[in-house]
C-alpha cells in the first residue's frame, strides 16, 4: 500500500468531530487538519483561554472553518458529566469522531478531583466516562472512535486490585505505561461489546512515536525542576515534529478502510518516528480479552457510566 499522509484524509463535510486536549500538540494538529477537511471541529480542553487561542488559530489556518471549544477537565468526572451534553448538541445529537487525546505523562502522585490516581484517572477513567456518556450521540452519526496510546504502554502493567495506587508503591513510567496500555484495551472492549450490540460505531487506536510535544513539561514544572523542564524542551530536537506524530492519529480518524480495533504509528523503524503513518505493533498484555473485560468492569465500578448500557439502548 502507498505511504499514507495527510494528503490522504477525505473531505468531512457534515461531519461533526470532537477533539479532547486540543489546545496543544497532536492534538492541535489533529483539530486543524479535521477542520481544513470540512470537519466541524469541537475542542474539548481543560483550559478555555488556550483553547480559544487555538480555536483562533485553526479559523485563520482554516478560514471559513467551523470550530468552537468546549471545557472539559478529564480529571473531574463532574467536568465530563457537564461536558458531554455540549458537545454531543454541537451535532445536533451526531458525532461522527471523537479523538480521545488528551493526557497527562510521568507525574509525580497525584489524585483527580475524585481521588483517581491522576494518569489513570485522566488518561483512561475520564475518557472512558467520556466516551460512555456519547455513545447515543456517536451511534447516532455511525461514528469512530479514536484512543491515542503510547509507545509506553509496553512498560506498563495493570494492576487491577490496586488501579489507583493506593497500597502499593508507585512508580510514574509505569503508571503512564499502565495508562496507555489502558487505552488499547478499552479500544479492543468497546469495540468488542459495539460489534456485539449490532452498534454502528467503530473503534481504533493511535500512537505519535516520539513527537515533540508539551506533554513532558508539566511533571518538571509541577515539581519545580525548571532546570529539568529546560533540558526536556532542549532533547526535543531527538524527536519528530507534531504535525507528522499526528499523522497515525489522522488515519486512525479518517481512513475510510480502518477496521475496529486496528492500530496506528508512524510508519519508520521501530515506530518511533516517520513520514507516514501505518499499522503498529502491541504488546502481549494489550492483546489480552480477559484484562480488558476486567478493565471495563472496573472502570465502571470507578466512573458510574457504563457504556454498553448507552450502545444497548441506542440499537
Amino acid at each position: 500500500m502507498a505511504r499514507w499522509t495527510a494528503s490522504d484524509i477525505p473531505r468531512l463535510t457534515g461531519t461533526t468531530a470532537v477533539v479532547t486536549g486540543a489546545n496543544s500538540g497532536i492534538g492541535a494538529v489533529t483539530a486543524l487538519l479535521l477542520a481544513r477537511a470540512g470537519a466541524r471541529t469541537v475542542l474539548a480542553c481543560r483550559n478555555p483561554a488556550r483553547a480559544d487561542a487555538t480555536v483562533e488559530r485553526v479559523r485563520r489556518a482554516a478560514p471559513g472553518a467551523d470550530v468552537r471549544s468546549v471545557v472539559l477537565d478529564l480529571a473531574d468526572l463532574a467536568s465530563v458529566r457537564e461536558a458531554a451534553p455540549a458537545l454531543a448538541a454541537a451535532g445536533g445529537g451526531r458525532l461522527e469522531l471523537l479523538v480521545n487525546n488528551a493526557g497527562v505523562m510521568a507525574l509525580p502522585l497525584r489524585r483527580t478531583a475524585d481521588g483517581f490516581e491522576m494518569q489513570f484517572g485522566t488518561n483512561h477513567l475520564g475518557h472512558f466516562a467520556l466516551t460512555g456518556l456519547l455513545v447515543p450521540a456517536l451511534v447516532a452519526g455511525s461514528g469512530r472512535v479514536v484512543n491515542v496510546s503510547s509507545l509506553a504502554h509496553r512498560i506498563g502493567g495493570l494492576d487491577l486490585t490496586d488501579p489507583n495506587a493506593e497500597h502499593g508503591g508507585y512508580d510514574r513510567w509505569r503508571a503512564y505505561g499502565a495508562s496507555k496500555l489502558a487505552n488499547l484495551l478499552f479500544t479492543d472492549e468497546l469495540d468488542r461489546r459495539a460489534a456485539a450490540a449490532g452498534a454502528p460505531l467503530t473503534v481504533a487506536a493511535a500512537h505519535p512515536g516520539l513527537s515533540s510535544t508539551e506533554l513532558g513539561q508539566a511533571a518538571p514544572l509541577m515539581e519545580g525542576r525548571r532546570g529539568v523542564a529546560r533540558l526536556e524542551r532542549a532533547t526535543r530536537v531527538f524527536t519528530q515534529p507534531a504535525a507528522r506524530g499526528a499523522l497515525p492519529v489522522l488515519r486512525a480518524a479518517t481512513d475510510p478502510a480502518v477496521a475496529g480495533g486496528e492500530y496506528f504509528g508512524p510508519d519508520g523503524p521501530l515506530e518511533v518516528r516517520g513520514v507516514g503513518a501505518a499499522r503498529a505493533r502491541r504488546s502481549t498484555a494489550a492483546r489480552d480479552p480477559l484484562t480488558a473485560a476486567a478493565l471495563w468492569e472496573t472502570s465502571v465500578t470507578l466512573t458510574g457510566v457504563d457504556p454498553a448500557a448507552a450502545l444497548t439502548a441506542t440499537t
